[in-house]
């Protein structure tokens, strides 16, 4: 059953509840290769202030967010970004990460953003059907990539899928 749910850019005032939601995710083991979320000032300067975004259900309930970041400061990837999505384990398979990648998605291409990229652990089958139905692209797998640092997967070299979103209308 799908979540009802608003979408409005990430702030200040959502992070206690996006950190929560990154925690759960990293806790999964299946996320990312970062042990704990960020601060809110590491967050805030490496993310796209106009690409990041967050879910909020009823009683102001933060059920997931999105953000984007440069993959470089090179002008010529100035149409590049990197994304994450993380959904809030009670909502999870109830639509927000797809409400979410699409506004992602309506906003990059708004900022004249050809490009969404992101990696995604093979195992993160739920993040690779969500993609793939938003219309991304798998590019390749960067095989042994980073080495996890924490839980039980500590020690274990990763996989990582490199998956892609080409905007048809930005870019050509």
């Amino acid at each position: 059953m799908k979540l009802a749910a608003s979408i409005a850019p990430l702030t200040v005032g959502h992070w206690p509840q996006v950190e929560a939601i990154h925690a759960a995710g990293i806790a999964t083991g299946q996320a990312t290769f970062e042990a704990e979320p960020p601060s809110w000032e590491a967050f805030d300067t490496d993310r796209l202030p106009d690409q990041r975004f967050v879910a909020v259900g009823r009683e102001d309930r933060v059920l997931g967010w999105a953000a984007a970041s440069a993959v470089s400061g090179r002008c010529v990837y100035a149409g590049v970004v990197e994304h994450s999505v993380y959904v809030d384990p009670v909502a999870r398979n109830r639509g927000v990460g797809r409400l979410l990648l699409d506004a992602l998605v309506a906003s990059t291409e708004a900022a004249g953003i050809w490009t969404l990229q992101s990696g995604i652990f093979p195992e993160n089958t739920p993040s690779l059907r969500l993609h793939q139905a938003a219309g991304f692209a798998v590019v390749g797998v960067r095989r042994r990539l980073g080495q996890m640092a924490y839980g039980p997967l500590a020690g274990q070299w990763r996989d990582v899928i490199l998956i892609e979103r080409r905007s048809p209308v930005v870019g050509w």
